[in-house]
């Protein structure tokens, strides 16, 4: 399966913000911190993983000049 230029960044973002917070719930238990820090970040991951934004692409052929994918 192939994706087009903005699909492809918005996956590569996506992977870079679930790394973060990973790394930040790797860090909280190494420190000991709160296990309700350690939870909300790990409701956040779950959620983010669960992202799907569709984008608006500009056509040609298109009356409007948009569509959705």
């Amino acid at each position: 399966m192939s994706f087009c230029e903005h699909c492809q960044g918005q996956r590569f973002d996506r992977a870079q913000v679930l790394r973060a917070l990973r790394d930040a719930r790797r860090q909280l238990r190494r420190d000991g911190k709160s296990k309700s820090a350690e939870r909300a970040i790990a409701l956040a991951i779950q959620t983010i993983r669960r992202l799907e934004i569709p984008h608006l692409e500009v056509e040609d052929d298109d009356v409007t000049g948009m569509s959705v994918h």
